[in-house]
């Protein structure tokens, strides 16, 4: 979880070394930061799973870089590693695919390249150990580029030479992100919002959790006006303020009870509907929603978060979701969770996927989600549309959007 003085994992440029065990991935993170960050070893294999870092990268700022296995693993186990160290491409925004400049491209690296070209991702491919080359580096990195079809940056990740020209480097490459409002653009200055944030066992002492601390963020910077408060104040709150809010914003657990305590005439949705319209498609995720209603005995539900967070007794993916759908169908429905980088490649199985609102994800990752469950057939919400919908809300907590309100009454 994100602290307030942070920029938030998905907020940053996800950038990710790939390559052969022994190819210098790791000495090159380190070279490019100035920190011991990954940890370097003559052994093979010393990286056995992804390892982010959040970190500030001039002249890029602040980014997330992962280290992956060696993509010529051995054995079952590295099997596992070489198919974790392609997952990391599903959010991957820059990737740098490392090479020993002496031991030259291998099958592997082709084959990494081709993974990576065939995402469309900005890409460099670093020839490290530069150093060792004595005499006619031109010449081989020469007939480097033009057996591979384009440049190979030289880099030493002993030394430091060309670690500086790689920065710049990867900052050019730094992808221009459209500039995407939670509620700002729906907001004029002076504006009131209510935000509505329950505090229970699943709360993390002393601190929001992320979309609540984004969306307070957000609504400041519009020049707007945000009055926090829990759903036990909230008809007070309301009472007491001097002006009617624009909008009342939820936690989604507590949809019920402050829709029934909010004016009709207050447009009210929830932070997990923000983020699904932030981070994903959210026409399609509310459109997707009516699969509810077709749900069969024995059907099988994925409930997947991007986090890892500590689950608590009522946790709301693992309990209350669960709970609620099987309450609203009547029927036996069967449950699968998936947390953190562990989503399912292969979704055939099941017959719809609720998804938590991806705050720690970024846009990209997400797309590929939504994308992999579009391609394969399979409805997908997140859990603001789901409980809204099971709370048969669906329609007022979508009123600060037209569009999707007319898609619900089409």
């Amino acid at each position: 979880m994100s602290g307030l003085n942070q920029t938030p994992k998905g907020e940053r440029v996800q950038i990710a070394l790939f390559g052969r065990r022994n190819a210098g991935k790791s000495s090159v993170i380190n070279a490019l930061t100035g920190q011991e960050l990954a940890v370097v070893s003559e052994v093979k294999g010393t990286t056995t799973d992804p390892v982010s870092k959040a970190m500030e990268l001039l002249p890029l700022g602040p980014v997330t870089v992962t280290d992956t296995p060696g993509l010529d693993d051995k054995g079952d186990l590295g099997q596992l590693r070489i198919q974790k160290a392609y997952g990391v491409l599903n959010h991957t925004e820059i990737a740098l695919l490392v090479f020993d400049i002496c031991q030259g491209f291998s099958e592997f690296d082709r084959a990494v390249l081709d993974q990576i070209k065939a995402r469309d991702l900005p890409y460099l491919i670093v020839g490290n150990q530069i150093d060792r080359v004595d005499k006619d580096r031109e010449a081989l990195l020469q007939r480097l580029s033009e057996e591979l079809g384009e440049p190979v940056f030289p880099v030493s990740a002993a030394t430091g030479e060309g670690i500086a020209q790689l920065k710049e480097k990867i900052a050019s490459l730094a992808p221009q992100k459209e500039e995407k409002k939670l509620i700002g653009d729906l907001l004029s200055p002076n504006d009131l919002v209510v935000l509505v944030v329950p505090i229970d066992k699943a709360a993390p002492k002393g601190r929001l959790i992320l979309p609540q601390q984004q969306t307070i963020r957000d609504v400041l910077d519009a020049g707007a006006v945000s009055v926090v408060t829990k759903e036990t104040e909230l008809k007070q709150t309301l009472q007491s303020l001097g002006k009617k809010p624009k909008f009342v914003i939820t936690d989604s657990q507590v949809f019920a009870k402050v829709a029934a305590v909010t004016p009709a005439d207050i447009p009210m949705t929830s932070f997990s509907i923000l983020m699904a319209r932030y981070k994903g498609d959210l026409e399609n995720l509310v459109r997707d929603v009516r699969v509810v209603d077709s749900l069969r005995d024995g059907d099988l539900v994925l409930i997947s978060e991007g986090c890892t967070h500590h689950r608590q007794c009522d946790d709301i993916g693992t309990v209350k979701i669960p709970r609620w759908l099987k309450e609203k169908t009547g029927k036996d429905i069967r449950f699968e969770t998936s947390s953190g980088t562990g989503f399912p490649q292969d979704l055939s199985r099941y017959r719809m996927v609720i998804h938590c609102g991806g705050c720690m994800l970024n846009a990209k990752e997400m797309a590929y989600r939504m994308a992999c469950a579009k391609e394969q057939g399979i409805p997908m919400v997140n859990y603001g549309i789901l409980i809204a919908y099971l709370q048969g809300i669906l329609l007022r907590s979508a009123e600060p959007f037209p569009e999707v309100q007319a898609l619900l009454k089409g």
